[in-house]
């Protein structure tokens, strides 16, 4: 039997975000955001799904923070939903909103939860999006009063501070591809919107630093160690250019490094970023926070059938590869958050790190108020034995943070996929821990994975 105890103060914590669990969509004063409709659109969810009640948290979040005490992790990433403190994106502050949030906070602080407070997971206001959205520089400008006045009601119980989540989600997936919102396919959108959004962050970053003192001020990116689906020299240059739309486009202007200039020759056709916004971009990190979930696996494509000339491999052909999959269809490469945290370490230097989100779905089963679920446990496992090597390896890794909580709104796969460690009966809206939750329990408890 091994022991793998991390680091004495080690953070362990569970992640969530607004609008795939509080519900309460058009309540105490609460705006539609841009998720709203998009979930409302015909044929954009799984079986026309929305999040008109998610899992109801924002009447039932006492009962949640029971069961994060019941977990006794000592961490909680939750984001705040921009339309329920700004129903138009501007003017005046709602203060229903505010106080949803004060009361949440408070009550985390009271059972001994340090919050890390996400600003943005996607519902951006609908009335903003109506303006030009993430294309138009005033939605950055908008961005940062937001976080202002967020900051300055909460900074002073509030730490910890993310000012986005996986803005190349928000780009790509919602203004690239179409599948989530605002449902846009459209590149130099697309690219104009990674700008936007870097510039947002600087923006945002330095108006939280000026509402509270005591402000720790990161970003959340989803990295992926990027492979290439053969040896041949097409599909290797395809994976490089996808490692620079993914990871460092992101992490080199962050890091005060500029665009990688290869990725920005080739995106210049459709959208060149201006230099001028660069240092507002590179404001000082005080941690980087980093979703993953596997790898990506690139092979270049025509470019009539992609303008970028690549895509990834489908999940029929990572299981011909042997991979064990997900329900999500995604490969299951532990290693690999230990080669992303090793690579991020050595060529960026950040302060510190988290693991903002890292889980799985699987078709979990409610037996007997009972779910056992032993991939989730077995996954969880080996990504927190990835995550121990790193940090022996010398990777200033300080927390880790399972996705999800609850099961929840899984966006445009509606209800259909289940990442919580606490199951939830969509119909009576019930949680039922599940046996990943005892298990995680006793890690947190020990800060030590036990092996063998």
């Amino acid at each position: 039997m091994s022991v793998a105890r991390f680091p004495d103060g080690f953070l362990w914590g569970t992640a969530t975000a607004a609008y795939q669990i509080e519900g309460a969509v058009s309540e105490d004063g609460r705006g539609p955001s841009i998720w709203d409709a998009f979930s409302h659109a015909p044929g954009k969810t799984y079986q026309g799904h929305t999040g008109d009640v998610a899992c109801d948290h924002y009447h039932r979040w006492p009962d949640d923070v029971r069961l994060l005490r019941e977990l006794g992790a000592p961490a909680y990433r939750f984001s705040i939903a921009w339309p329920r403190v700004f129903p138009e994106g501007t003017g005046a502050p709602n203060e229903p909103g505010l106080t949803f949030y004060e009361r949440l906070v408070d009550a985390l602080l009271e059972a001994g939860i340090t919050p890390f407070v996400t600003l943005y997971h996607w519902d951006l206001p609908q009335a903003l999006q109506d303006r030009g959205g993430w294309s138009e520089r005033s939605t950055a400008e908008a961005f940062a009063r937001y976080a202002e006045v967020v900051t300055r009601r909460l900074g002073d119980r509030v730490r910890y501070w993310i000012t986005h989540n996986e803005p190349w989600v928000v780009a790509y997936l919602g203004h690239y591809l179409g599948v989530h919102a605002p449902g846009m396919q459209d590149l130099p959108t697309a690219i104009r919107v990674s700008h936007e959004l870097l510039v947002s962050h600087g923006l945002a970053a330095q108006a939280i630093r000026a509402a509270s003192s005591q402000a720790v001020v990161g970003i959340t990116l989803n990295l992926s160690p990027v492979e290439s689906a053969s040896d041949h020299p097409d599909d290797r240059a395809a994976a490089q250019l996808f490692d620079g739309l993914l990871n460092r486009w992101f992490l080199d202007p962050v890091f005060g490094r500029g665009y990688p200039l290869d990725v920005r020759e080739r995106l210049a056709p459709y959208f060149d970023p201006p230099d001028t916004d660069l240092p507002t971009i590179a404001q000082p990190l005080d941690f980087l926070g980093i979703n993953y979930y596997a790898p990506a696996f690139i092979r270049a494509v025509p470019q009539e059938q992609n303008p970028l000339g690549l895509a990834q491999l489908e999940p029929k052909a990572l299981a011909d590869r042997g991979y064990q999959l997900t329900d999500m269809g995604w490969p299951v490469v532990p290693e690999g958050l230990e080669h992303l945290l090793l690579r991020i370490s050595r060529e960026y230097a950040p302060r510190e790190l988290f693991i903002t989100e890292n889980g799985a779905a699987y078709p979990d089963q409610l037996v007997a108020g009972r779910v056992q679920d032993d991939q989730r446990i077995a996954y969880l496992a080996a990504h927190f034995a990835a995550a121990y090597r790193a940090v022996r390896a010398g990777v200033p890794l300080k927390g880790y943070f399972v996705w999800s909580l609850l099961d929840n709104f899984e966006w445009a796969h509606g209800y259909s996929k289940r990442f919580g460690i606490v199951y939830v009966d969509y119909e009576s809206l019930s949680r039922f821990p599940k046996a990943s939750f005892s298990w995680y329990r006793d890690i947190v408890a020990r800060n030590a994975l036990v092996e063998g």
